[in-house]
């Protein structure tokens, strides 16, 4: 079906497109001009200026300076930030070559992420697929997915490597990773897999840019009990915080104040009872030597 996923619903907007789009319909209701008006300025309709705030429509540069010499903006900064998001908006990034096996879900996530200035995140099952070996992230797959193929298995892993490139590009994210305790001691893949994705993530850690600390199992009941969750926070222009949740048909993502607002105090309570970023490295030292042994 045109303009959809191939199932029938919406292209997911990007977070460029939503922030662009909330930014049009606050500048527009600041400047009290209607949407019929807006549409009228840039020779659309009513829909379209409707799709445009939600993200669900792209904005063309012609169409941005038309708005917003209507809405009355003329601070520069903004008037540039909101072209680039603009232009962004309409950028595919370099997940679009594996469109034909990633679901529409996973593409935001990664748009999400490749965006992202900051990225916070707790895992109480697995390592996170930004950190994990081949052979671990090979275990996850098969279990996950017990008839996929190997063709489709190795673009699935070329997937995380190339996800992984995010912490060597200029400007990386940075990468705060809560782990509990369960997630060292879970055998995936054999000792041997386990030792070698232990000493990945010893090599990873590099407080402040990239940390991981370890939630130990003497915390008992947890602020992150509830599951794993991910929040993504993103500089000026676009100066948003998005938490994404995952369950097993797909994903949630979460962009309102108040339920962003509850995940960043579950993680900063669940930060506050983790071990330090040495007192961390120094259990996951502890928990690879008795895989190496028993490897």
């Amino acid at each position: 079906m045109a303009g959809t996923d191939g199932h029938g619903f919406l292209p997911r907007p990007t977070v460029r497109r939503r922030r662009l789009g909330a930014e049009l319909k606050r500048l527009r209701e600041k400047a009290g001009v209607r949407m019929e008006e807006a549409a009228e300025r840039i020779g659309g309709d009513k829909p379209k200026i409707s799709r445009q705030e939600n993200g669900r429509q792209g904005v063309s540069k012609l169409e941005i300076e038309a708005l917003l010499a209507l809405y009355g903006v003329s601070d520069e900064r903004l008037r540039t930030a909101l072209t680039t998001l603009a232009r962004e908006g309409r950028r595919k990034g370099w997940w679009a070559q594996y469109s034909d096996i990633l679901p529409a879900g996973f593409q935001e996530r990664l748009s999400i992420e490749s965006d992202a200035a900051r990225i916070l995140t707790f895992q109480p099952m697995l390592v996170p697929g930004l950190l994990q070996t081949v052979e671990y992230a090979t275990e996850v797959i098969r279990s996950v997915d017990k008839d996929v193929t190997e063709e489709e298995r190795d673009s699935y892993i070329e997937v995380r490597k190339a996800r992984q490139e995010i912490f060597t590009r200029e400007n990386p994210p940075q990468y705060v990773c809560l782990l509990y305790e369960a997630v060292l001691r879970r055998e995936v893949g054999g000792p041997a897999v386990m030792a070698a994705q232990l000493d990945k993530i010893l090599e990873m850690n590099n407080p402040p840019k990239l940390t991981v600390q370890v939630v130990p199992f003497s915390q008992g009941w947890h602020a992150g009990a509830g599951g794993a969750f991910n929040i993504y926070s993103y500089p000026d222009p676009m100066d948003l915080d998005v938490v994404n949740l995952d369950y097993l048909d797909g994903a949630l993502y979460l962009e309102e104040d108040q339920p962003v607002g509850r995940y960043q105090l579950a993680f900063d309570e669940l930060r506050a009872t983790a071990l330090a970023s040495r007192q961390s490295m120094e259990l996951i030292s502890a928990v690879k030597r008795e895989f190496m042994n028993r490897a």
